[in-house]
């Protein structure tokens, strides 16, 4: 009884938690990241493919429990693509995004940055993200891939430019002392890289906005294609990627600048980089279900919001769209 309180019952595909609440798509995504798959054996691996495949065709042998089910839900999806059906890389699986992404988070935030530098982890952050994008892409109708390549040369291009820009005013700025100077220079990445994100966004998604995206009744019944629910998904999940490098940004610097002033890490300088690292991955690590978690991924919109041919061929009055990551 203890066990079906703390664990609802399995249903293959479905989400363990309420996607209703923050709360509920705050748990989801912290699954969904959990950096503990990323040692699941082939073996293991098998293993849930095998009981997931056994509940699909009701031949559970016996003593299976629900948790056991979600568990093996959860490192499936962590590493197999729904659409292919074949392993993501490594690096590039929602959950390798923290621990891959952490060491190109702490170069970005590095003090006295060069405009070599400053465009070497720029393009490195923007090539991770353009890869982590891909390996998760909606595979269910084939992309041409100057799609990706227009939205990877897009954000590079942004984020390189708005970064190097800021940079080279900050140093010209003669009034603010060196010391000023080199804080507000630590927080040249945030408008680079959000910048950057919704560059990515637009781009890597601008076919939606022409071609539209299915919206689904009550029942998951593709009602038609809509334009407006394309451009709600865009703007939802462009916030998200403002939001999300917000904290790992600007959290950091604050911090360090306050931590460098103790008397223990002047006289323990080579302690800073290790410290330094430690903040970046524990604000990363809080920030990236956070920042996805502020919308569901499955949004309702209401029908007479949409186009009048979409409401013309549904008795519903809400409809559901698929907003992406």
């Amino acid at each position: 009884m203890a066990e079906s309180a703390a664990c609802p019952a399995f249903q293959l595909g479905k989400p363990r938690y309420d996607q209703g609440s923050f709360f509920g798509r705050l748990r989801h995504f912290i699954d969904i990241i959990d950096p503990s798959t990323l040692f699941v054996s082939e073996k293991r691996l098998k293993e849930c493919i095998k009981l997931l495949d056994d509940y699909k065709h009701d031949t559970l042998p016996p003593g299976v429990s629900d948790l056991q089910l979600w568990e093996a839900q959860k490192i499936k999806q962590a590493i197999i693509h729904p659409d292919t059906g074949e392993k993501i890389f490594m690096p590039f699986r929602m959950s390798g995004y923290v621990p891959f992404g952490t060491p190109i988070v702490i170069g970005l935030l590095l003090p006295n940055q060069t405009v070599v530098s400053t465009i070497i982890w720029q393009w490195l952050n923007q090539s991770h993200n353009a890869c982590v994008n891909y390996a998760n892409r909606n595979a269910t109708k084939p992309t041409p891939t100057s799609k990706f390549l227009q939205g990877y040369v897009g954000a590079v291009t942004s984020a390189v430019s708005i970064a190097v820009g800021l940079n080279v005013l900050i140093q010209k700025a003669n009034k603010l002392s060196p010391a000023t100077r080199m804080i507000i220079q630590r927080f040249v990445p945030f408008p680079a890289v959000a910048s950057a994100n919704i560059c990515n966004v637009g781009l890597m998604r601008h076919n939606e906005l022409s071609e539209g995206i299915d919206v689904l009744d009550s029942n998951g019944n593709v009602v038609g294609s809509s334009k407006i629910a394309a451009r709600h998904a865009i703007m939802e999940t462009a916030f998200t990627r403002v939001v999300l490098p917000m904290p790992i940004f600007v959290l950091p610097p604050i911090i360090m600048s306050y931590l460098e002033r103790l008397r223990f890490l002047q006289n323990n300088r080579r302690l800073l980089l290790p410290i330094h690292s430690l903040v970046c991955l524990v604000t990363f690590g809080l920030s990236l279900p956070v920042a996805i978690s502020l919308f569901p991924q499955m949004s309702q919109i209401e029908v007479s919001r949409l186009e009048p041919e979409i409401a013309m061929a549904t008795d519903c009055k809400v409809v559901t769209y698929n907003k992406g990551l």
